[in-house]
């Protein structure tokens, strides 16, 4: 493709995607039993954003059975990419930071697609957002959470935290994890820039390929701790550092 065919190519999903963001920002006005759909018209609109940032997404399926239909995904969190990448490819309700209610623009949109805002050093909130994970559950729901606790590099963290766990125990439904790596690992990882910063750093990547690696559900009956658990599972995550990474 020429240089001209691909400038227009990208205007014209970047008009689209933003004329998107207009409609999904003034439903985010409406009264929510007015806001029928958004979930589905939220997703849309992160598939329009990932093309407008050239991100090839490639899902692959290393599981060997099906995948439940009810679950809690789980992935590593190298880049804030994966806010909209994940339900791009998940019909998932997120959980992210208090900090990313008040982004301008995709704060409140996230919000209005049912995103559960926690308040990580505060204990009380991480106390009562456990009760509201499992409510999102109970209603039906799938959830995506980051069990590193945030965004923490390309590398996977030393430590993983307890509560998508403690939620996959209470709810017995099993967790999915997904194994994210992105080839322009520079380019993509998040080191605290700001998000137009990364838009652009993401945008001039050398590589713009990210490959989001399904692994077999794991379900909680096989453990007798959410220690034992956790353990189970970042073992895993080390096991596909070393296979993907190293």
């Amino acid at each position: 493709m020429s240089y001209i065919l691909r400038a227009i190519y990208y205007l014209v999903l970047w008009l689209d995607f933003l004329a998107l963001t207009l409609l999904l920002y003034g439903m985010t006005f409406l009264p929510a039993r007015l806001r029928g759909g958004f979930p589905l018209i939220f997703r849309l609109w992160c598939r329009l954003f990932v093309r407008a940032l050239g991100v090839r997404l490639v899902m692959h399926q290393q599981y060997l059975k099906p995948l439940p239909q009810h679950y809690i995904l789980i992935a590593n969190h190298p880049s804030i990419f994966e806010d909209i990448g994940i339900p791009a490819l998940f019909d998932v309700v997120c959980l992210a930071k208090h900090e990313v209610r008040g982004w301008w623009v995709f704060g409140r949109i996230a919000a209005a697609a049912g995103t559960v805002f926690v308040e990580r050093e505060n204990p009380e909130s991480r106390r009562q957002v456990m009760d509201k994970l499992v409510a999102v559950v109970e209603s039906g729901r799938n959830l995506a959470m980051y069990p590193e606790g945030g965004c923490t590099g390309r590398r996977i963290n030393p430590r993983f935290f307890h509560g998508a766990f403690e939620v996959s125990m209470r709810s017995g439904l099993p967790v999915v994890p997904v194994f994210l790596h992105y080839e322009a690992q520079d380019s993509f990882e998040w080191a605290h820039q700001s998000g137009p910063q990364k838009v652009r750093d993401i945008m001039r990547a050398p590589n713009r390929d990210a490959n989001y690696y399904v692994f077999d559900a794991i379900y909680p009956d096989a453990f007798e701790s959410k220690q034992a658990y956790l353990d189970f599972v970042h073992r895993l995550y080390l096991q596909w550092q070393a296979r993907y990474l190293d």
